[in-house]
């Protein structure tokens, strides 16, 4: 059977600049161990996730954490209130181990932040575009700027992440390397940007998802909300088809559908879904509902309001 404990927990909304209410049961003794006073991220200091944190919370701590688990678990341990998790880019696709990592969390998704990626490219002071030789990067941010490192004849070197990227040349004062990172990477490492903006596709863009160890309050009617789920459909003919029928006669509309594999077995396909609308909401109950009697497995991940970010997108598609 499907698992319905976690039926309809409401979330709330996290647009930039803004903190959500604290939940009511948040518990006095994380509060004394300072968790809300911290948002967790993977990465090093400057990286993007750094950025988003700042961007949402700027009144919060970012938490630098060595991966996604550290990140995911300093919020259930109570060190942060928050972990900034990107889930996938405009140009990359999704973000490899997420999807593994959030049905394990026990965590909510309360809010969603998009941020527009910008890549540096930097350098020791005194360094030039003559001098530098080599970029060094994260190889997502090296592959959205190809066509720039062609350009000007520079030799990509993969590295764990762009922040890191920045500190390397940083300590290795060496003026032929350089590095793809964020322009608060350059400030922090003490870099010069030699050009800005050198990304190949300028709608570089990263939905990250924001997830706390309690609910939030978004309810029914307080505006755009989006549910996240993931679930496995039985292993009968049809099933994944049969499954998607309740959205479309329920008229909820699906902006995310997604498999990925599960323990190496080709055979257990698990799907991350975004739907418009509340799990409260009648069409989208029942379309949940009918999606569960095809489903061996069924997780309710989080339902929050949607980014101002999603409209505006869909505004200028339109126009295009």
């Amino acid at each position: 059977m499907a698992d319905r404990k976690q039926k309809s927990p409401a979330a709330s909304a996290v647009p930039a600049g803004q903190s959500p209410a604290q939940p009511a049961s948040q518990s006095a003794s994380k509060r004394k161990r300072g968790a809300v006073l911290r948002v967790s991220y993977q990465g090093e200091p400057g990286a993007n996730s750094h950025l988003a944190c700042r961007e949402v919370y700027p009144d919060l701590e970012p938490m630098a954490c060595a991966t996604f688990e550290d990140a995911l678990a300093a919020v259930k341990g109570g060190d942060s209130r928050y972990a900034m998790i990107p889930i996938e880019n405009s140009v990359a696709g999704r973000v490899a181990d997420i999807h593994h990592l959030l049905p394990n969390a026990g965590l909510h998704i309360v809010g969603e932040h998009f941020l527009r990626v910008r890549h540096q490219l930097m350098a020791l002071p005194g360094a030039t575009l003559l001098t530098v030789k080599k970029a060094l990067s994260h190889t997502q941010a090296l592959g959205q700027c190809r066509n720039t490192l062609r350009k000007l004849g520079l030799q990509p070197i993969p590295e764990a992440d762009t922040a890191g990227s920045a500190r390397i040349v940083a300590e290795t004062n060496d003026p032929t390397l350089a590095a793809i990172a964020s322009s608060l990477a350059a400030e922090i490492y003490g870099l010069k940007v030699l050009m800005r903006d050198i990304e190949d596709e300028k709608h570089n863009t990263t939905r990250f998802v924001i997830l706390s160890n309690e609910p939030g309050v978004t309810k029914p009617g307080g505006g755009p909300i989006v549910t996240t789920f993931i679930f496995r459909v039985r292993n009968v003919p049809a099933a994944l088809y049969k499954a998607m029928g309740g959205f479309a006669t329920n008229g909820v509309n699906m902006t995310k559908l997604e498999s990925y594999q599960l323990n190496g077995k080709f055979v257990a396909t698990m799907f991350f879904a975004d739907v418009e609308g509340h799990p409260d909401e009648p069409a989208v109950a029942r379309a949940l509902e009918e999606l569960q009697f095809f489903c061996s497995e069924f997780h309710l991940l989080g339902a929050y309001n949607a980014s101002p970010y999603r409209a505006e997108a869909n505004k200028n598609g339109d126009a295009a």
